[in-house]
């Protein structure tokens, strides 16, 4: 599957989903995610929701997850982790990201749900890959019977997973996902840890962003150090010495950021 060309707007992404209507017992009638401090409601008013403070201390907790990790796929498993153990009755979370033309890269955790997600990604349907799609929060109150995705049906009920919510996720100029929860039975998830989910995804964009943005930093560096190393050995011009590692990215079948990292490893070691 490929990340979707068009960006939609955060305002009209909004407005979408507020215009949703359920359909075939299902339902994405779910509010905005933007600006969600002010449309969404707090614990102690009528319309109920998660307390102002404790949803803070939930997104500072998740601020320091995502960004002491090591690497995107690290902080990915992090948040899954996080969501499944702090959200109420919820016994998985899934995040997929699908970057600009690159491969899926995706987490999990729960006790359960692995082939569902695994056949999901594979297929490139089912309610989190539809989310990102369409980037509107995505629903399913019965999820085995669910008429939508009938070809997922038997590995839900192997998974026992009963219902979803999938809410999207757009890391800009980076890539687009959805983080998917799964409750512990049938029926709608509860909104008040629907908005909570929607909260944390919403706190993830910017964090995988940030972190994007220092593996990209990092990457850059090393690419260079052994483009240092192929001048050195060949005793070639720049240009060439970024076709030489391009070209062994390309014949190896990795990226170039692990093929200069393994470059300037072996070079250490034979000066040694």
């Amino acid at each position: 599957m490929s990340a979707p060309k068009r960006r939609v707007p955060a305002a009209q992404r909004g407005a979408r989903l507020a215009r949703r209507t359920p359909k075939d017992g299902t339902s994405s009638l779910t509010p905005p995610r933007r600006n969600s401090r002010h449309t969404a409601p707090v614990a102690g008013t009528a319309s109920g929701g998660p307390h102002p403070v404790e949803l803070a201390g939930l997104l500072h907790e998740v601020t320091v997850r995502l960004l002491t990790a090591d690497s995107l796929h690290q902080a990915l498993d992090r948040f899954a982790a996080f969501a499944t153990a702090t959200l109420p009755g919820i016994v998985r979370c899934s995040v997929a990201l699908i970057g600009e033309g690159g491969p899926l890269t995706a987490a999990g955790s729960g006790p359960a749900g692995e082939t569902f997600d695994q056949q999901q990604y594979e297929g490139s349907t089912g309610p989190g890959m539809e989310a990102a799609r369409t980037r509107t929060v995505v629903t399913a109150d019965d999820l085995p019977a669910d008429g939508r995705w009938p070809e997922l049906a038997d590995a839900a009920r192997a998974d026992g997973l009963r219902a979803v919510a999938a809410i999207p996720l757009d890391v800009r100029r980076t890539a687009v996902g959805a983080v998917s929860i799964y409750p512990d039975r049938a029926g709608a998830v509860d909104p008040e840890v629907l908005v909570t989910a929607m909260a944390l995804a919403g706190q993830a964009e910017v964090l995988l962003g940030e972190l994007h943005r220092r593996e990209a930093l990092t990457e850059g560096a090393e690419v260079d150090r052994a483009v240092g190393v192929i001048i050195a050995q060949r005793g070639c011009g720049v240009q060439e010495a970024y076709a030489v590692l391009q070209e062994s990215a390309q014949r190896l079948g990795l990226d170039r950021g692990t093929v200069a990292t393994r470059l300037v490893a072996a070079a250490a070691r034979n000066s040694s």
